[in-house]
């Protein structure tokens, strides 16, 4: 178990890396219980061809407006290269009227670090978008720390609230009855 003073996973987990001697830690959070594994393949790939990588996660594209506007769905939005401007429970990006929309993502709650990255992030001060968004990859890019926000195709329920365990719950039997 790790210090109950912790502010959050990533601090948590930044606990257990500071005793390991790895490069990468993949941090797979508990309330993403239908992770596939090749989302976790994609969120590290990158690692293996850009050293100057610090830190990774995943997106999916929304094609559902009521997710768009569920607070409890985390949105990111990216730049050209696919790095993470910024995350909110907002809907973002907003699309004035008579303007085509952009591209709405869904986060997946996974990350994977460098573990000196990791452990410095989690020397970082909290900071007012993490504490008002109650979203602690925001701390990351406050402090200059680039997130690259993989696409994903893999769909997932994460687990925010009584009725997305239901669901899964759900999910879960139906895939262990017999047919």
């Amino acid at each position: 178990m790790t210090s109950p003073s912790h502010q959050s996973g990533t601090d948590r987990l930044a606990e257990v890396a500071s005793a390991l001697q790895v490069d990468i830690i993949v941090n797979v959070q508990g309330d993403e219980p239908l992770l596939d594994p090749a989302m976790i393949d994609a969120a590290v790939a990158p690692f293996t061809v850009d050293p100057g990588l610090m830190m990774s996660t995943l997106r999916k594209r929304i094609t559902d407006p009521a997710e768009l506007h569920n607070p409890n769905v985390t949105k990111v939005v990216v730049d050209r290269h696919g790095f993470a401007l910024y995350f909110s429970r907002a809907p973002i990006p907003f699309t004035r009227a008579g303007h085509p929309e952009a591209p709405a993502w869904r986060h997946i709650g996974m990350y994977v670090y460098r573990r000196e990255c990791l452990l410095q992030l989690s020397r970082l001060p909290q900071t007012p978008l993490e504490r008002a968004e109650a979203l602690e990859q925001l701390r990351a890019l406050e402090h200059g720390i680039r997130i690259q926000a993989i696409e994903t195709t893999h769909d997932t329920i994460g687990v925010d609230t009584p009725d997305d365990l239901e669901r899964v719950r759900r999910m879960c039997d139906a895939a262990v009855r017999p047919a």
